[in-house]
């Protein structure tokens, strides 16, 4: 029975719940999602497995998922860049927010998730049970694609990727995917 970490909204552990209990309850609860670009500076998306229990089919950032309890945010971020796409790279904490999205089966997310960026240039092994497709888009074909086709894109990536889009690092100096 898989467990997702309760938070309060300043991300101070309030308990934990089993993660269908969470999503049905609509509780705040740790999250993280990974966004990677290549060395072109073009941002790796997948498009989720049409077997997720909600949001499948669509397009998202890297990979997303919930750290485990008593597990640190950004070596579940790692371990499941590894279980999704099957190659791990360092990842950089970028930032945090808050979303709540309640979704047509009746489950909610309600999450404070941590964003972290890596970059990575090497074979992606998408398991399938997780990723129906993936391919590397430029920024600009990214922004395009949310404001033509809204509907074919997470809730969460909606609000994430502006911030990515414009995210520096902490030495001031801007990505170079900017």
């Amino acid at each position: 029975m898989e467990q997702v970490v309760l938070v309060n909204e300043l991300d101070e552990v309030v308990g934990k719940m089993e993660k269908m209990e969470a999503h049905i309850k609509g509780v705040l609860h740790r999250a993280f999602s990974v966004f990677i670009f290549n060395g072109k500076g073009e941002l790796l998306l997948q498009q989720r497995a049409f077997s997720k229990y909600h949001s499948a089919g669509l397009w998202t950032n890297a990979c997303c998922s919930h750290p485990r309890p008593e597990e640190e945010n950004c070596m579940a971020a790692q371990r499941r860049l590894k279980e999704e796409l099957g190659f791990t790279t360092p990842l950089t904490k970028a930032f945090d927010f808050i979303y709540k999205t309640r979704f047509d089966n009746g489950l909610t997310e309600y999450e404070l998730d941590h964003v972290f960026i890596g970059e990575y240039d090497g074979p992606v092994f998408p398991v399938p049970e997780e990723v129906a497709d993936y391919k590397f888009f430029s920024l600009d074909q990214v922004a395009n694609q949310l404001q033509t086709h809204p509907e074919n894109y997470t809730s969460w990536f909606h609000i994430a990727f502006p911030k990515v889009k414009t995210w520096q690092m902490p030495d001031s100096e801007k990505l170079r995917i900017a």
